[in-house]
């Protein structure tokens, strides 16, 4: 559901066209968890969208990782 989610966000951000958006809200309020963690990985001048990226990257790579072990 985070790589979902956080892919969601990302779609919904690039094609925003209203910076104050409801829908945008939304996924800035369910992503907001998943991002934190990375937000403190990365560099402090890092750009929302960046953020994202790097927190969906983290996310579907945890949740392969996950997979293969359970695999094992």
């Amino acid at each position: 559901m985070a790589v979902v989610y956080l892919a969601l966000h990302k779609i919904v951000a690039q094609f925003s066209r209203k910076p104050g958006s409801k829908l945008l809200w939304f996924f800035s309020v369910v992503t907001a968890p998943l991002t934190l963690p990375v937000k403190r990985w990365i560099s402090p001048g890092a750009s929302e969208q960046q953020l994202i990226s790097h927190a969906l990257c983290f996310y579907a790579v945890l949740w392969l990782l996950l997979v293969l072990i359970g695999r094992l």
